[in-house]
């Protein structure tokens, strides 16, 4: 691994649905890569001293997102690194195109089947606090289903 660490040049950046497993897939890697990890949603909340759902309640999720969409400028200007982002990261065109240009962004996906039961174990979503989940996660699969989007399959 450290041949590829050496040639990195700029952050690994995981984006995908909530429940998609940014944040255990990002540690488990930082940790391979022995790289430095960061979870922006926990880096808001340590921020702003409240967490994201009530980062959302209080403030509404568009300045949730320009708060995230700086966060996540600052990181990818900073040392390389393996980097978790939020949910909806991706759906902010200004930090979608930002993560494109100056990271190696990767998509995680997993059914919504996948996405309900492991969200259902912490009521920390607050996308997912009125209605049912699963027919919310399939909402937001549908719309966050980007074109400019490459499947690998492994």
């Amino acid at each position: 691994m450290g041949k590829l660490t050496d040639r990195l040049d700029r952050p690994i950046v995981l984006v995908g649905l909530m429940g998609a497993g940014k944040s255990t897939v990002g540690r488990r890697l930082a940790k391979r890569l022995g790289l430095p990890f960061i979870d922006t949603d926990s880096a808001i909340a340590d921020a702003a001293g409240y967490t994201a759902a009530e980062i959302f309640e209080r403030y509404g999720e568009a300045d949730f997102r320009d708060g995230e969409r700086r966060l996540v400028a600052r990181l990818v200007d900073g040392e390389v690194r393996v980097i978790a982002t939020g949910g909806g990261v991706f759906v902010d065109p200004r930090t979608r195109q930002l993560l494109i240009e100056r990271s190696i962004t990767i998509w995680l996906d997993a059914p919504v089947e996948v996405l309900a039961d492991r969200t259902a174990r912490r009521d920390t979503r607050p996308l997912l606090r009125n209605g049912d989940p699963k027919e919310t996660l399939e909402r937001l699969a549908k719309d966050r289903d980007l074109p400019t989007r490459r499947r690998i399959s492994v």
